[in-house]
């Protein structure tokens, strides 16, 4: 049959395929955490912050090409491109596999965000193309919520996998994870954009959507607070290992549960999302969430100070599993604001909106992961800024006001 032929998937099914292309991007940082120790021992790093480029480098390669795969869709749709990406993903993959040398495994990182790029901007764009408003930031709240459990599991997967068969495997696993994504998606997925948005292949319609993105003040404001948002993420991310494993709380194989507990946290907090958002609106959850994930930022930078940068383990988790809780309740919220009124450049908007956030998040996390010093200080530092001038953008894009009583 031909994709467009194809009968549209129950939204179980919907919900479930899209969270399997996110889990992809999330699996491919988060169960090769375990593997820097061992990496790090046969590839010759001497630096210990320097395996954070194994992050890094994933996510400036996503941001650097999703501006390409956005633009694309919206020419000759989501089902082609998302099988170009996910073919680009594999290669990395393979390379990463294969590498003999750090600096070439760093290259294979780079090609399979490459590649992964497609499946973060046709995700969003699949959705968009379905939904709108609130029930767009339903369905992506339960798409993230998926998509966020993975790092429950990953790295205890990770470390298991090293165990069996070495950090290679990891690579392998992903490979696997690919595979089946395209067969789920080729079956499944119809093609979900419509023929009115389909976009003839020009300079001049690429700029007119990119130009309708940008010249949009809520999606500029909103893109902001996004990236400084996944800047957090990302610190927490590529310091995660050092901070609970090695320098700083020094657990060891027990790891994969404080960062799995962590995560746990930010998915019950998507699920909460689905279902608060119908009641509430998605500007008053999001504004009252993003106010007190600001008093939480201070409170933890305050605590880390008081402590010397090393707080008690327990303390420090609770207050970051909060605050990573208030987070997962914004961004989706955020997101479906900013995409709202864009739907006829779906795959454009996007593409743009992930080349802000991603690269904006993977530049933060890169220079304040190279900062870190054996403390949590520069974590939470991270926190309270970003937290600070998301709030300013956020007010910018409401032109001052916040809505924290009317539900929409």
């Amino acid at each position: 049959m031909p994709a467009t032929a194809r009968p549209a998937p129950s939204l179980r099914e919907f919900i479930a395929i899209v969270a399997l292309i996110m889990a992809l991007i999330s699996l491919s940082i988060d169960n090769l955490l375990p593997a820097f120790v061992p990496i790090r021992e046969a590839l010759g790093v001497t630096n210990a912050n320097d395996m954070q480029l194994i992050v890094t480098v994933y996510m400036i390669g996503s941001g650097a090409l999703q501006i390409v795969y956005g633009t694309i869709s919206d020419v000759i749709g989501r089902r082609p491109t998302l099988m170009i990406g996910i073919g680009v993903y594999s290669l990395g993959a393979l390379i990463g596999a294969v590498a003999q040398s750090y600096e070439v495994l760093l290259v294979g990182r780079f090609v399979q965000g490459m590649g992964a790029a497609a499946a973060q901007v046709l995700a969003v764009a699949l959705v968009r193309d379905r939904y709108e408003g609130r029930d767009m930031a339903r369905v992506l709240s339960l798409v993230f919520m998926v998509f966020i459990m993975v790092p429950v599991v990953a790295p205890a997967l990770g470390s298991l996998t090293i165990a069996l068969a070495g950090w290679r495997a990891v690579f392998v696993s992903m490979l696997a994870m690919a595979v089946v994504v395209v067969v789920w998606f080729g079956l499944r997925m119809p093609e979900t954009l419509h023929p009115d948005h389909r976009r003839a292949f020009s300079l001049q319609q690429i700029g007119k959507g990119i130009h309708a993105t940008i010249a949009h003040r809520g999606t500029v404001g909103y893109g902001i607070a996004i990236a400084l948002m996944m800047g957090c993420l990302m610190v927490y991310v590529s310091s995660s290992q050092q901070i609970f494993e090695t320098e700083v709380y020094g657990l060891g194989p027990l790891f994969p549960v404080a960062f799995g507990s962590i995560a746990g946290a930010m998915g019950l907090a998507f699920f909460a999302n689905s279902t608060l958002v119908r009641s509430y609106g998605m500007r008053r959850l999001s504004h009252i969430c993003l106010l007190l994930f600001v008093a939480l930022a201070i409170a933890g930078y305050a605590t880390a100070v008081v402590y010397q940068g090393r707080p008690p383990l327990m303390l420090f988790a609770s207050l970051l599993a909060a605050i990573q809780f208030l987070m997962c309740l914004t961004m989706p919220n955020f997101n479906a604001i900013a995409m709202e009124p864009l739907g006829a450049v779906a795959g454009t908007a996007s593409a743009v909106l992930g080349l802000v956030t991603t690269l904006g998040g993977a530049v933060i996390g890169m220079l304040v992961g190279r900062a870190f010093n054996g403390t949590v200080l520069p974590l939470e530092l991270t926190y309270l800024i970003s937290a600070g001038i998301a709030l300013v953008a956020v007010l910018w894009a409401e032109q001052g006001k916040l809505n924290l009583w009317t539900p929409r």
